[in-house]
């Protein structure tokens, strides 16, 4: 592409984003894409509920094909981090647009003039608080599981399975990360059907059904997500194999 041609489509985007109806549908193309990373890890989060498979768990094997896959077209861990360089840029575009588009709604209000509240959802009055706490929980998300950060329970490199499992013995991880899924459903109800409306997707033969499904969608997603936690913490799902072979040498021990 010529400089002119680069100058002419970056005045093009900068115009798009300076607007408030292309920014809007940027804060909706960053949220789809988001959107899709929620669905697709929650999938690969489901790779526990195989178990601990005799010390080879699925959801080890599923993490490191993650880092694994494009080799050796492509360098190891090469497809994950231009993952996360993508998610990263999209969410902080998404919090940029909304915080923006929030501020001109508030500065297009007349002074002392009440927020419409009568007809809104509660998914949609609390869009702002469970956004911020969804943040708060990606990056609290990040240091404990990601960068092992946060290691109140025994955590390693690549066991991803028993790092789960020792995490989810904690009670209050469990409900930190159940009410996180909450706030998650709450979020993307309202935020699914926002986007319909600003990709021009909804009409009025059309809006049941897109309601069911980002009512349905968000209950799938948070229902998936929630059943890790709880399935550990109960013991559905069983311990790693190293801390089955522990406890046991410690009972024979005490026999």
């Amino acid at each position: 592409m010529s400089a002119t041609g680069l100058r002419r489509t970056r005045s093009q985007i900068t115009d798009l984003w300076d607007s408030t109806v292309g920014k809007k549908i940027i804060v909706a193309v960053t949220g789809s894409i988001l959107l899709l990373y929620v669905i697709l890890h929650m999938l690969g989060n489901l790779n526990s509920l195989f178990g601990n498979g005799a010390g080879d768990a699925r959801v080890d094997w599923y993490a490191h094909w993650l880092r694994d896959f494009g080799e050796p077209l492509i360098p190891h861990e090469g497809i994950l981090w231009a993952v996360r360089a993508v998610l990263l840029a999209a969410l902080i575009v998404h919090i940029v647009g909304i915080v923006q588009l929030t501020r001109r709604n508030r500065a297009a209000r007349p002074e002392h003039f009440p927020a419409r509240r009568i007809g809104r959802s509660l998914s949609s009055r609390t869009m702002m608080v469970t956004g911020t706490l969804l943040l708060a929980f990606i990056i609290f998300h990040i240091l404990q599981f990601t960068t092992l950060t946060i290691d109140v329970t025994p955590l390693k490199e690549g066991d991803v399975y028993a790092n789960l499992y020792n995490a989810f013995q904690e009670w209050y991880f469990v409900v930190i990360y159940v009410a996180a899924v909450i706030f998650l459903a709450f979020h993307l109800r309202h935020g699914i059907w926002s986007l319909t409306q600003t990709l021009g997707w909804d009409s009025p033969s059309r809006n049941r059904s897109i309601r069911y499904t980002a009512t349905g969608l968000s209950i799938v997603l948070a229902v998936g997500f929630a059943a890790v936690p709880i399935l550990f913490f109960t013991d559905v799902l069983d311990a790693p194999v190293e801390s089955t072979a522990l406890i046991t040498s410690l009972i024979s021990g005490a026999i």
